[in-house]
């Protein structure tokens, strides 16, 4: 059977209940401090005062204001008995959590709802955070969410994230963890993710069958943000396939989140300007106002310019040009994550695996064939 995963807190609470029980530490002995207790273990005094509260609320220990916690004043018999009625009405709790660095789009909203779906149907409970595009909210969200008790983890890394010494720290422990859209390099885990590559492929492949050859490719910052890094290899490959030459200054990836609708129009317009002759485009980000600064800058979608978007619109019906899209399978990836987690808790670590679930082309208005006259 699988060695099960015990939080830190429960871990304290086994050691301060063993010396008691061993008569290490006698009835209305004072027992070590919380920052005492911090240093010995190296946790947070946040993860201590868990563990003394439960002990409190048990009856095995009692605080006195300004003096300490002490073990609480019980003959052995009546202790033991204290502990085991405890043991016998807590129910293990069964709860996942899930970290996302924002939740404003569909393609977020999506993803939480495959994952509550699969975590749902196997009896499992989701404890959901975001980490707001911060990498030391992650760390910090990590640490709290396994000091809870959470028995499993499903991360969205953060934008731009190389390495994340918490994230490797649960993998070292073998702490049941899914990466869900990326992999960190270097760490050797479990992920869902899309096809990104392929996805990309199929885009620039679509663009050149309408007779595009100078084609670009808009998104945040590459580096570190394996989707991207994907999509930007899928996107130079299907390039070098039909014999065109790769122009990286055709490759704008300076956006970020913390850009305002001010800062991203203002990049997207130096770029268009800067490619006069370019005619086509993947956006993987902020792509509504990459179309929106092109009609305000006169260039017309796609009589001028054609788009192909990453991830589908809530309703691309109504969209200014209804956008050509490689379509991620949002809830089914979510799916995956929940199924694989929980996988992972019950049955035990094993081989990491990384799955990838294909993109799909829909084509719609944003996409047609060059105008010589135009953009020649």
């Amino acid at each position: 059977m699988a060695k099960k995963y015990k939080p830190l807190y429960k871990k304290i609470e086994t050691y301060i209940v063993d010396q008691i029980k061993n008569r290490q530490w006698k009835p209305l002995s004072r027992i070590p401090s919380e920052n005492e207790l911090a240093e010995q273990f190296g946790v947070s005094r946040i993860t201590v005062k868990n563990a003394l509260g439960e002990l409190v609320d048990r009856g095995i220990v009692v605080r006195q204001q300004g003096k300490g916690t002490f073990v609480a004043e019980h003959s052995q018999e009546d202790w033991l008995a204290s502990v085991e009625e405890a043991a016998a009405t807590t129910a293990p709790r069964r709860t996942v959590g899930f970290l996302m660095p924002r939740l404003d789009n569909r393609f977020t909203a999506h993803l939480l709802s495959g994952i509550e779906d699969a975590l749902s149907e196997n009896g499992y409970s989701l404890f959901f955070a975001k980490t707001n595009d911060s990498q030391e909210e992650e760390i910090r969200k990590i640490r709290e969410m396994r000091q809870s008790g959470v028995q499993g983890l499903i991360i969205y890394p953060v934008e731009g994230e190389n390495y994340n010494s918490e994230i490797l720290s649960l993998t070292l422990d073998k702490f049941p963890l899914v990466l869900l859209d990326r992999l960190l390099k270097g760490i050797e885990t479990n992920s869902v993710s899309s096809d990104n590559y392929s996805g990309a492929i199929e885009a620039v492949q679509h663009l050149y069958e309408l007779g595009h050859r100078h084609i670009g490719f808009v998104s945040t910052k590459a580096e570190g943000t394996s989707s991207i890094e994907e999509r930007i290899a899928g996107y130079e490959r299907a390039l070098q396939d039909r014999r065109i030459l790769i122009d990286r200054s055709l490759e704008m990836t300076r956006l970020t989140f913390d850009d305002s609708a001010e800062q991203v129009d203002s990049l997207v317009e130096q770029f268009l300007l800067a490619h006069p002759r370019m005619t086509a485009l993947l956006s993987c980000n902020h792509s509504a106002q990459v179309i929106l600064t092109a009609r305000r800058l006169g260039i017309r979608v796609p009589e001028d310019l054609s788009v192909v978007v990453f991830d589908d619109a809530v309703d691309p019906e109504f969209a200014v040009v209804p956008p050509t899209v490689v379509a991620q399978q949002e809830r089914e990836l979510g799916r995956e994550a929940g199924r694989l987690i929980v996988s992972q808790i019950e049955a035990g670590p094993g081989e990491s695996r990384q799955i990838k679930l294909p993109t799909g082309m829909i084509v719609r208005r944003s996409t047609a064939a060059p105008n010589p006259d135009k953009r020649s």
